[in-house]
């Protein structure tokens, strides 16, 4: 989660879904917003009141000044996290059961031996080491 540096929840380490229900979520147009979308309702739909979403058609990048000027708070990536800017925290969501992910999946042709591939894959094994790259 993308905070502005001094909103209320930027003094916690952990967020919960259910602290997010009064908050405007900005997010990209870009990918994987949808997924995103996706997540926070089946999050905070409560009683048929779904969350307060805003889209924009700008990069994820953007998406982060927005949030850094106190226009509202948005989901990022795990990838999005290292690139910081002024007035901008980070904190973990999590539900009652733990940390929420989002999965991806890639597919290749197994006969393929590209090296840019081999080495993305690589990367993938030592950075997931818990999932199946082949399974």
């Amino acid at each position: 989660m993308a905070l502005p540096r001094d909103h209320q929840l930027a003094t916690r380490e952990i967020i919960y879904w259910t602290d997010l229900s009064d908050e405007t979520v900005l997010l990209s147009m870009c990918d994987p917003g949808a997924h995103i979308e996706d997540l926070l309702v089946s999050h905070l739909t409560v009683d048929a009141k779904r969350p307060n979403i805003e889209w924009h058609d700008v990069s994820r990048g953007i998406v982060k000044s927005l949030v850094s000027m106190g226009l509202g708070v948005s989901l990022v990536m795990e990838s999005d996290v290292g690139a910081s800017l002024a007035g901008l925290t980070y904190r973990e969501v999590q539900s009652g059961a733990g940390p929420s992910r989002i999965d991806f999946y890639a597919h290749w042709l197994a006969n393929n031996e590209n090296p840019a591939l081999r080495r993305f894959v690589e990367l993938l094994a030592e950075r997931y080491p818990s999932t199946s790259v082949f399974g």
